[in-house]
């Protein structure tokens, strides 16, 4: 049966104004935990996420390399936003002429708003090469990161079962597509497990794991300077990467992927690092958009649609500090939460709002193997001092006390022991008359089969 909203709304606060928040990850988030200890006291703040727990996305490549445990880089938002609903739901519908947001949770509803802010980022695109959506492997949520460490562990555990050298080293070809953050991250991370797990599968040898980053640009890591960019580069080949500039994929088999000057590199998983997509929910919203992303006010808000604000990836957001537009990272994602939500603020007393200024603190990137590369106020690091400082930064980052005391023992544990080599299947138990789901999932996890 259809709910007219939640029925909280209509029971004890009728005539309660309602602040709706779409969106749980950095921007929805921030945003929220702002705005609900500085509201006047006739309105109502709703989070609305499709999950109950906000991913910390730049730890990730971590929860790859099996180096910290998944619930270590999520946080419920239950846990951080204590004075305002929060739902588990997706939004489906965005009605801005009756400003009414449409939702499926436990059932069908609907719930009112006076103003809403839209902070739902951006999705993983597939599709911008021929192949990639049916034969690699995304890295944009938590589940793509668990999806892809028990690929992996997969792949050691059939590499060592079979006896065809040739076969064998297909198994254990790892191809990271895209030479930014999370590629660089992921192929450094994922260099440290495979060798480290290399004690417990003893017919795999060294020499049998390759580990390629294809990169289409002149220069790995284009955000930081050019002499970072090189630092990473000197430090991932000194391990074993076979690391391709100006390489473009353009197509992705089960065998592999092509490249853009005829080369076929086999291998026996690709992981995707590059392309993202705008959020379909903006297709509902009546305002301009700039490759998929909604064009904001410099206050933050949609030009057009009144009372409707956005932040993070799914918005285009000129900084005003230096006229450029915002970068989709979650330091900026940070910063335009916190304008936006003393704007909204602002405007609700009636007060003139503020663009938005934000002068970024710098970039870090691990390069694993205890080094790090980073541009910190104007200044350059490399190696060990830049890792203690990345780690040190995220530490920091990490929401929730117990969180952070959480991955400070992980990642101390990870210094004196191997990685974790288990295989989180998820196998259920089987009803009685159905089909054992294990060939499913084995199907599944090997599009194309082994190799014949």
């Amino acid at each position: 049966m259809k709910n007219a909203g939640f029925p909280i709304f209509a029971t004890y606060r009728p005539m309660t104004k309602n602040l709706v928040v779409v969106g749980g990850g950095f921007a929805g988030t921030k945003a929220s935990r702002a705005l609900e200890r500085t509201l006047p006291p006739d309105w109502t703040l709703t989070l609305i996420s499709q999950d109950n727990f906000m991913t910390f996305n730049p730890l990730l490549p971590e929860v790859v390399g099996a180096s910290i445990q998944p619930g270590h880089v999520v946080a419920p938002h239950r846990q951080m936003i204590h004075c305002s609903h929060v739902c588990m739901a997706q939004v489906t519908e965005i009605d801005t002429s009756n400003r009414v947001v449409h939702y499926l949770g436990e059932g069908a509803g609907t719930i009112r708003y006076d103003q809403l802010v839209l902070a739902c980022g951006a999705n993983a695109n597939l599709d911008i090469v021929e192949g990639m959506a049916g034969y690699a492997l995304p890295l944009k949520t938590l589940g793509d990161a668990l999806c892809l460490r028990n690929r992996i562990i997969s792949r050691l555990e059939q590499a060592e079962l079979q006896p065809d050298v040739q076969h064998r080293r297909w198994l254990m070809t790892f191809i990271v597509v895209g030479g930014g953050f999370s590629g660089v991250e992921t192929a450094g991370e994922r260099t440290d497990s495979l060798y480290a797990s290399l004690r417990y599968y003893k017919r795999v040898r060294p020499e049998d794991i390759r580990l390629v980053l294809l990169h289409g640009g002149d220069r790995l890591l284009p955000e930081l300077s050019p002499s970072l960019g090189a630092f990473t580069f000197r430090k991932l080949r000194a391990r074993d990467v076979d690391v391709r500039l100006n390489a473009l994929a353009v197509r992705v088999t089960d065998r592999g992927v092509h490249l853009d000057a005829g080369e076929i590199i086999e291998g026996g998983t690709v992981i995707c690092t590059i392309g993202t997509k705008s959020n379909d929910l903006l297709d509902y919203i009546p305002a301009e958009k700039i490759r998929g992303r909604l064009v904001v006010n410099p206050d933050l808000s949609v030009p057009g649609v009144d009372g409707m604000w956005a932040a993070g990836d799914c918005a285009s957001v000129v900084n005003a500090l230096d006229g450029k537009s915002c970068p989709p990272t979650a330091q900026f994602a940070d910063a335009q939460a916190q304008q936006l939500a003393a704007n909204i603020i602002a405007r609700l007393k009636g007060e003139p709002t503020r663009p938005f200024r934000h002068r970024p603190n710098g970039q870090l990137a691990s390069v694993g193997h205890n080094e790090a590369v980073a541009e910190v106020f104007g200044l350059k690091l490399s190696g060990l001092v830049a890792w203690l400082m990345w780690r040190g930064l995220y530490l920091l980052r990490i929401p929730t006390f117990a969180r952070k005391a959480r991955l400070f023992l992980e990642w101390n544990w990870a210094m004196f022991f191997p990685p974790d080599i288990s295989h989180l299947g998820y196998r259920r138990s089987q009803r009685r008359g159905t089909r054992p789901s294990g060939v499913l999932i084995a199907t599944q996890a090997l599009p194309g089969g082994l190799p014949k």
